[in-house]
């Protein structure tokens, strides 16, 4: 049984490139912030549409991991969209617990070109 309802035949439109995997923006739903990037194979993105929470595969460690399982920060999935040419998903989520970056910060993407690491704003 589905958490998520969803048709095979949308899922087959999902273009995973070479090596498998589509990569993948987390965003979340309240604050329209993006909060991380990862990469799903076909079975990760099944488990996310089975289970309501965000599962990815680790390009690093080679295998599965499901969001917040060590951390307790979990993803609850709220939509799946995928772009134009079907090789990019943008999952919104409602985020629990601190964050979603393994550093402890809120959102993956905390540093900026021009300041450097914190909140963007100049000194």
């Amino acid at each position: 049984m589905s958490v998520m309802e969803f048709a095979d035949s949308v899922v087959n439109d999902v273009v995973f490139g070479d090596d498998g995997l589509v990569v993948t923006v987390i965003q979340e739903r309240q604050t329209h912030d993006v909060l991380m990037v990862a990469y799903m194979n076909q079975e990760s993105l099944m488990k996310t549409l089975e289970t309501g929470r965000t599962w990815f595969w680790s390009r690093s460690r080679q295998e599965f991991w499901c969001k917040g399982e060590t951390s307790g920060d979990r993803q609850y999935v709220r939509a799946i969209r995928y772009d134009c040419d079907g090789d990019a998903l943008l999952i919104e989520i409602d985020q629990h617990g601190n964050g979603a970056c393994h550093t402890g910060e809120r959102s993956c993407f905390y540093r900026d070109l021009a300041t450097g690491p914190g909140d963007g704003t100049a000194e």
